[in-house]
């Protein structure tokens, strides 16, 4: 389990992107992620690592500290 896969679904939709295009996104930067794996990431059923954090926010062009703030 991890704690911002739901962050990174947020930022995601808000940017009007499909998981398809974060997919193939983080694929430019290096880290080699299926659709398929974003969905378990987002769905909070695979863990995340630190260098995964660093590429999820290159791909959605936010602070890596941006997955930590919570709008409750």
């Amino acid at each position: 389990m991890n704690i911002i896969g739901r962050k990174i679904r947020e930022i995601r939709m808000a940017q009007g992107l499909t998981q398809e295009q974060l997919a193939a996104a983080c694929c430019l930067l290096g880290f080699d992620l299926s659709r398929s794996t974003l969905a378990k990431v987002e769905s909070q059923n695979r863990q995340i690592t630190d260098f995964e954090i660093r590429y999820f926010a290159r791909a959605l062009k936010v602070s890596e500290g941006d997955f930590f703030i919570t709008s409750e």
